[in-house]
Parts: structure tokens; sequence; C-alpha cells
């Protein structure tokens, strides 16, 4: 009976080690899509445009803020481990530029090791705001807009 207990012991004890230990195993999550090389290779410089490009390889991942100039594939793997703060290890982003006649004019490939840290400027409104409240702000713009504008009809 004492031998019995002891190994239901020892395989409660096993178990629960076993279930612990892959706990602490690391998780990894991916992001976003980068084309391969290969899809990226039937394109041709100076030849093929935004159609072509979006045909072969797909949409981007983002595009250019302020002048629409370029399409970025952009892919990243995470790292999630335990308790510790998700790591990137793995980023990967092909840039692709346009020219005023819509063909493409460089594809580039950046990998992690290519990045910059970027630190953030943190800037924080002193109190009292003076002006109106946000609610004051979205009420007024209800007569300052103009629907044929809104929906791309005016001109």
């Amino acid at each position: 009976m004492i031998i019995k207990s002891i190994r239901q012991g020892t395989r409660f004890a096993v178990l629960t080690g076993a279930l612990m230990l892959s706990a602490c195993s690391a998780t990894f999550q991916n992001h976003g899509y980068v084309p391969e090389q290969d899809a990226l290779d039937e394109l041709v410089v100076g030849v093929d445009t935004r159609g072509s490009l979006e045909d072969i390889v797909g949409p981007p991942s983002s595009t250019g803020v302020m002048d629409d100039e370029g399409w970025f594939y952009i892919s990243s793997k995470i790292r999630h481990y335990a308790y510790l703060r998700p790591q990137v290890v793995e980023r990967e982003m092909v840039a692709v530029t346009f020219g005023d006649d819509e063909t493409i004019t460089n594809i580039q490939r950046f990998g992690l090791q290519d990045g910059n840290v970027i630190t953030l400027n943190r800037r924080v409104t002193e109190l009292p705001v003076k002006g109106p409240s946000i609610l004051g702000q979205i009420l007024g713009t209800f007569g300052n807009i103009n629907v044929a504008d809104a929906i791309g009809g005016g001109g």
C-alpha cells in the first residue's frame, strides 16, 4: 500500500514537473507579410507599375504617409517567454518606391540589423487646457462639413 502511494506521488511529481517545464517554453508570434525574393525578382525596375506589383506580390502592409511615394511590406517575429517582456527577434521590411509615372524606381530589403532605435519624445500637456472641451469641438464641426468634399464629389 505504501509503495503504491509512493508510485502515485512520483507520477504526480513527474507530471507536474513536465507541465511546469512546458509552461516555460518560448512562444512566437508572426505579424505582417514580406514577399519572397523570387517574387520580387519577377519585377523590373522602371517597367513595372503599382498595378503589376500588386498583381505579383499583393497589397502592401503600409504606404507612404505624406505623398504615397512608397509601398512597404513589413514582417516581424516576436518571442514571448514566461513573464519576460516580448522581444522582437526578427524583422524584415521591403520598401518599393515609385516615380511620377507610377513605375517602380527602387526595391530595397531591410532587416532588424539595419534598423535604428528611435527614442520618442514624450510631451505632456499641462493642465488646465484652455479652449473648448472635446464635446464642444465635436459639436462645432457639424456646420463645417461639406458632404460633397467628404465623399470626393466636390471640385
